[in-house]
């Protein structure tokens, strides 16, 4: 006996080695629980954050574009009797009015972690026989890879954009039969042509894009774009990029022009993301539900087979406040217990899902990590959910008449 203890410590250790065998089945079961809540976790964050990650490599968080020309009226329709017809504007490639000023604006933002100017538009790419339509992005490389990982990217030659030097995919690469060195000539709609450098290969992992994008310096895509001293749009990256959309909305009622975010273009995908968020976390609740119930009833069980000991340890002077800590803090051991053994389990099956799931290649499917964060987190929910799941048994425990107690 420690004299040093409190008696609801010593009383709630003694119960649950008295029971050693319904003890140890429900610390197992609560560490089976909270396994399957940690490893659902890491694993779903996992998942979802190589999603994001390849969905957004190669694109901006939200892109400011300029607003669409306003269709004019024509003449009426005579023969019909309708008001006047309304012909669709057809979009011209423009600048956005004083770029400058905005782009320093939008840096002061605490929101946006990059911005970079960018001038884009169609072009042929065409080297001997081979003429592809491509898409010419004149961007600033120092501010462009603060947006989109470019540099992370490249497979061969290196992210060097100066006059007369261009980037592209290996996929435009294989069309057109060129490698880093190389010289592709790019003819734009209005008649502009440049002949360029091949300085690198990048993969975006997007055979789409890797087929499309032409990347240049900004002044060479301003003068072949003939949007000389102009950018067609301005790429953002977020700080939180689930803010995207609100802020996008934001900032098109502040600046009048287009503003779209990633959210908004890949609509059906941050959908499929939110569904599986929140399946997700009905799973986990459900779970959570579960161990709640197995810690109850056993407790439960233990005050029914308990009940003379309580009685005579009502008669020998406890109070009812003491016995009822002494069962929230059983709830609590046997949450506490069952978190730990439940994170070193999780762990396991996290370590064994890293092993046996990989690629064809032998690499991982995508890098998953236990994050301390979420251990502590569940290692408290499951002490808090343990120590709840007592509250009716340590109720009843401490309602217990002790002479009726004693009698049986």
């Amino acid at each position: 006996m420690h004299p040093w203890l409190p008696f609801e410590w010593i009383a709630a250790t003694r119960f649950l080695r008295e029971g050693r065998m319904q003890s140890l089945l429900i610390i197992v079961g609560v560490g089976v629980g909270v396994s399957v809540i940690v490893f659902m976790s890491a694993l779903l964050s996992g998942l979802q954050s190589n999603l994001v990650k390849r969905t957004l490599s190669s694109q901006a968080h939200i892109v400011l574009l300029p607003p669409e020309e306003v269709a004019r009226p024509q003449t009426e329709d005579a023969g019909n009797g309708l008001g006047p017809l309304i012909q669709k504007q057809a979009q011209r490639l423009r600048s956005i009015d004083q770029w400058q000023k905005l782009r320093a604006r939008l840096s002061t933002l605490p929101e946006i972690a990059a911005v970079s100017p960018v001038a884009s538009g169609p072009a042929f790419a065409v080297r001997g026989d081979a003429n592809k339509s491509v898409t010419v992005l004149g961007i600033e490389p120092e501010n462009y890879i603060r947006v989109v990982a470019l540099d992370e990217k490249m497979v061969a030659g290196s992210l060097r954009l100066n006059a007369g030097e261009a980037l592209i995919g290996i996929e435009l690469a294989k069309d057109v039969g060129a490698g880093v060195g190389d010289k592709l000539r790019l003819n734009s709609s209005n008649g502009a042509t440049d002949t360029l450098i091949i300085t690198g290969l990048f993969d975006l992992g997007n055979k789409g894009v890797n087929a499309r994008n032409v990347y240049v310096s900004l002044r060479s895509a301003q003068t072949l774009l003939d949007l000389v001293g102009g950018i067609s749009s301005i790429d953002i990256g977020l700080v939180d990029i689930y803010g995207a959309e609100k802020l996008a909305q934001r900032l098109a009622a502040e600046t009048g022009l287009q503003a779209d975010s990633w959210i908004k273009t890949n609509a059906q995908f941050f959908t499929a993301l939110t569904s599986q968020r929140v399946s997700s976390n009905v799973i986990r609740f459900f779970v959570g539900l579960s161990v709640a119930f197995g810690i109850a009833s056993v407790l439960v069980v233990s005050v029914v087979q308990r009940a003379k000991e309580i009685g005579i340890l009502r008669a020998m002077g406890a109070t009812r406040g003491q016995l009822l800590r002494t069962f929230l803090l059983q709830g609590g051991i046997v949450g506490l217990c069952g978190s730990l053994i439940g994170s070193a389990l999780a762990a396991l099956f996290l370590a064994l899902w890293q092993t046996l799931a990989r690629n064809a290649d032998g690499t991982p499917l995508f890098v998953i990590s236990v994050e301390p964060g979420l251990v502590f987190i569940a290692a408290a929910g499951a002490t808090l959910v343990g120590t709840l799941a007592a509250f009716i048994p340590a109720r009843r425990a401490a309602g217990l008449d002790p002479v009726v107690a004693i009698r049986g």
